[in-house]
């Protein structure tokens, strides 16, 4: 409840507005605001690697010494497979970012595909191998297929980010990996890409985690929310896929229930109108708001 994954991403490409070094700060700034105890919440970094760039294990090594990373993502976005098999909607995202003409853009997905087939395979196979040697937590990333579960499992992964279809969240769950959908999702009822919906995998009893994605509030409202909208779906369920389920995923143990022995990790939530609004924090037992 009171714990944060900041995610920094690791390879960089085209599209990215900072470089390798940046992201090293950005992990630096976090870790000495917590030596400072200028935050609230208990700040861990998660590893967000694109396996399909050229720079991924040097931008990795980065890393190499920090005892704050709990998990990485193994991560591949280039055009025609997992989260953008289809063209159009990479299209839609990429060409319009980038500003690029219809030739530059298949120049640009060309590019994509060929760093792909080089990197993609071997990078997994290293970050893997290093990963399970520094206890790092492993999830895969936009899994379309029952074959892309399976490679993930041969590399040890234990989370299942963002599967893209129902096929590949069905085998995920099958093999006993955490399935991990963002909060977002369930508040729009849809993907942003046009992939599966997580309202869908709750229904079916696929899903185990809730991440805020790209809207932090996303988590409480999705915890008071995804019982309204998907049957069979209580609020402590709810609620453990933002808690407990996570904390576990990521070998926290000491944190995501209450009961004797863990952190009083707490906070009170009143629902005002169908919104869920923060009242008190307290982490580790001591009131922080």
């Amino acid at each position: 409840i009171t714990t944060v994954l900041d995610a920094l991403r690791v390879g960089m490409d085209e599209d990215a507005d900072l470089t390798s070094a940046d992201i090293r700060k950005l992990a630096d700034a976090i870790e000495d605001s917590v030596e400072q105890e200028r935050l609230r919440a208990d700040h861990f970094i998660h590893l967000r690697c694109e396996v399909s760039a050229p720079d991924c294990l040097k931008a990795f090594a980065n890393f190499e010494t920090d005892e704050r990373v709990k998990l990485a993502s193994l991560m591949d976005h280039a055009p025609g497979q997992r989260q953008f098999v289809n063209l159009e909607t990479y299209a839609y995202y990429y060409q319009r970012k980038l500003k690029l003409s219809d030739r530059d853009f298949r120049k640009f997905c060309e590019k994509r595909m060929a760093e792909s087939a080089m990197n993609s395979g071997p990078n997994r196979v290293f970050l893997s191998a290093a990963c399970h040697e520094r206890g790092i937590v492993l999830a895969s990333h936009d899994d379309a297929t029952a074959g892309h579960v399976e490679e993930a499992i041969e590399q040890g992964v234990r989370v299942a980010e963002f599967p893209t279809t129902e096929e590949a969240a069905r085998a995920s769950k099958a093999a006993g990996l955490g399935v991990l959908m963002g909060a977002p999702n369930v508040m729009r009822g849809a993907s942003h890409s046009g992939n599966v919906s997580a309202r869908t995998l709750a229904g079916d009893g696929l899903l185990d985690i809730l991440s805020s994605d790209y809207i932090p509030f996303s988590l409480i409202q999705s915890a008071f929310f995804l019982g309204d909208v998907v049957e069979g779906i209580s609020l402590p369920q709810a609620v453990a896929m933002v808690s407990r389920n996570p904390a576990e995923a990521v070998g926290l143990d000491d944190r995501g229930v209450i009961e004797p022995g863990r952190r009083a990790d707490l906070v009170r939530v009143r629902v005002d109108d169908h919104v869920p609004v923060v009242r008190t924090v307290w982490r580790q037992g001591r009131r922080l708001a």
